[in-house]
């Protein structure tokens, strides 16, 4: 039986159906004006004076260019060359367009130089907004970014590097070329600790150095080992350990030497890595490599901390611009998306997963941006020893904890998006590829807590200084006063500890958090926090919130249109 009304015509063939009920892609919008949480932060913490600046960055990191840079950077990875077609050694790292492009966006707003070229209050915040701005597109680029920023410490303990490479690391430029450093006027830094045989444990290193002449802080030497991770190799030198006569030292190794000759820092090859992949890590040997000692003789793992700890805090931001970009995301969408007879924004269950998903960001960006406000005072002139010593847990503390919530956050915002979430055409999906690096990288999650128990075994006033802070809220909620207890209970207690390191870690953070959402004044928030992560446990899936919270608060905070 043939149904007569069915049209066969080309016309009606062509056209199987009219796509409705897709959300519009997240782009086109300011992603600084549209975060209220950020915006709150940026003034609570002394950077207020910033806000044009921010704004402006916001408008260039929400815009559908930038996001397309990410994806570009993304779908090409960096291809090595040992060789050039004449057979000359040139260890070249070819990269996508896209990925010069999003570099040249952060080395010219600064993001690796403004806290020092601009030193004052509020200058770490500024910066770590406008980073916390740009990772949301993109990560891999971070990482020479950051690294680059992280140098200018350990640099400066020896004033004859720090005066001849500051002035080009500081530049607010990028000059991609494979030519030496010397044709240069903009330059980026990299850093390489970890080898085959003892990773995270760097006093296992083989590596070998060897003074040229005298030797000690500011000489020539020769180094001969490997590293087993090196990340952003076309960075144009590396802060390197390496086993000297007197110990374990901390070494800045060119890739070029000065003369213009190749430095034999000689990559092995590209890891493939599952994440992180527009940007390139590498393994390399160092063959007779020239490099010049930073800090003291056997005091390298000092020496290179310094910028450990600013590589610690950037991790922070990028893991918490993670949740943000994924809330962002998961409520764009959930607006524009109808199931059942209702947009999804609309249901009640969705509406605990998406207010749940953004308690998580309020928490972790209020932790990141106090760390921040710690760096400005503690390295401010005659810099406040309060702060220094909040640094000190805060940073182990907050990257061990944001870094760790971002993977399960990240997949909840991806499950928001059903199908769509899982595909390589939408975001969601690299950023889940993306979320575990930054807890692993920089000291894993046991390294963190660890060092936080290094740190009060070394000072136990840092103990002090971090109760100092909690106690800023003791009495405004009974339950974080009952927290701060428990907390203090578990340091009273030797026994085992650091089999306990992460369990304590989790309250360290915790309770910081909900203190630092309660000093904020806005009381949905702090309350939704405090009975979802101190009472409720922070084990739970995303989307218990208990009832008579103000989810529609959290929502709008969540909306990335503000």
């Amino acid at each position: 039986m043939h149904n007569t009304d069915l049209d066969l015509s080309s016309a009606a063939l062509a056209t199987t159906h009219e796509v409705f009920n897709q959300s519009r892609a997240l782009e086109g919008y300011n992603s600084y004006s549209g975060d209220t949480a950020l915006r709150e932060a940026v003034e609570r913490h002394g950077a207020a004076w910033a806000e044009s600046r921010l704004t402006e960055h916001g408008a260039r990191c929400g815009s559908a260019q930038v996001y397309e840079w990410g994806f570009q950077a993304n779908a090409s990875k960096p291809q090595f060359a040992s060789h050039d077609r004449q057979g000359h050694r040139v260890d070249l790292v070819r990269y996508h367009d896209a990925y010069h492009h999003l570099m040249t966006l952060g080395l010219e707003a600064g993001l690796h130089s403004t806290p020092w070229t601009d030193p004052g209050p509020g200058a770490h915040v500024a910066r770590a907004a406008q980073y916390y701005l740009q990772a949301q597109v993109e990560s891999g680029h971070g990482c020479p970014l950051t690294m680059t920023f992280a140098s200018v410490p350990s640099l400066r303990l020896t004033p004859s590097l720090g005066d001849t490479w500051l002035p080009k690391i500081l530049n607010r430029a990028y000059d991609p070329r494979n030519v030496p450093h010397t044709e240069k006027q903009a330059l980026t830094i990299g850093m390489g600790m970890t080898e085959k045989q003892g990773g995270s444990d760097v006093r296992a290193n083989t590596t070998r150095a060897r003074p040229l002449a005298g030797g000690g802080p500011g000489d020539a030497y020769e180094l001969v080992g490997h590293k087993w991770f090196t990340s952003a190799p076309m960075c144009d030198a590396f802060l390197v350990l390496a086993q000297a006569e007197g110990g374990l030292s901390c070494f800045l190794v060119p890739r070029w030497r000065d003369d213009g000759s190749k430095n034999p820092i000689q990559v092995q090859r590209l890891k493939d890595k599952m994440g992180n992949v527009s940007n390139a890590s590498s393994e390399i040997e160092l063959r007779g490599a020239l490099g010049w000692m930073v800090g003291e003789e056997g005091r390298g793992v000092r020496a290179i901390i310094e910028m450990v700890s600013m590589t610690r805090f950037d991790c922070m931001i990028g893991s918490a611009a993670a949740q943000r970009q994924g809330v962002a995301q998961a409520v764009n969408h959930a607006a524009g998306r109808s199931a059942f007879g209702k947009t999804l924004i609309d249901q009640p269950l969705m509406r605990n997963v998406l207010a749940d998903l953004q308690l998580e960001a309020e928490g972790s960006l209020a932790l990141t941006l106090r760390m921040g406000e710690a760096l400005d005072k503690s390295l401010a002139p005659g810099g406040d020893e309060q702060e220094k010593l909040l640094l000190r847990l805060g940073l182990p503390t907050g990257k061990y904890w944001i870094c760790k919530r971002t993977p399960f956050h990240t997949y909840e915002a991806m499950e928001c998006l059903g199908g769509n979430g899982v595909t390589e055409d939408f975001i969601m999906a690299r950023l889940y590829r993306d979320a575990p690096i930054n807890a692993i990288w920089e000291g894993s999650g046991n390294v963190q807590a660890l060092d936080m128990l290094r740190a009060l075994s070394r000072s136990p006033e840092t103990l002090e200084a971090w109760f100092a802070e909690l106690g800023r809220t003791r009495g405004d909620d009974p339950r974080l006063d009952a927290a701060v207890g428990q907390l203090q209970a578990e340091f009273s207690d030797p026994d085992d500890i650091e089999y306990r390191a992460r369990q304590i870690v989790d309250q360290l953070a915790l309770t910081m958090q909900s203190s630092l959402l309660l000093r904020t004044g806005n009381q949905p928030v702090a309350e939704a926090f405090i009975a979802s992560r101190l009472v409720g446990g922070s084990q739970r899936n995303f989307g218990g919130l208990p009832r008579g919270l103000d989810i529609d608060t959290l929502i709008r905070r969540a909306d990335p249109h503000g």
